[in-house]
């Protein structure tokens, strides 16, 4: 883009530093919501519930299927090794 372009959008200059801002919260977000040590530590605590009574069995079954497919999706998108987009 040249001189009088940017000159242009000068003015949203800040509204496009909020979106970038923004983007990398999100990945941010993203890394650690498919980290596999962290839904590995949210199955153990699952697990914790389901002995002390404080879930069915059911409920146990249901959460783990999440847990499971968010550590599948996560291993493959590649943000257990931070290259997830």
């Amino acid at each position: 883009m040249g001189l009088i372009g940017e000159v242009v959008l000068l003015p949203f200059a800040p509204v496009r530093g909020a979106g970038w801002v923004i983007g990398q919260v999100l990945r941010e977000a993203e890394r650690i919501y498919y980290d596999p040590a962290t839904v590995r530590a949210e199955l153990a605590r699952l697990e914790e519930q389901l002995e002390a009574g404080e879930i069915t069995e059911e409920e146990f079954d249901r959460r783990e299927d999440e847990l499971l497919d968010r550590l599948e999706t996560g291993l493959h998108s590649g943000y257990a090794t931070g290259d997830g987009t």
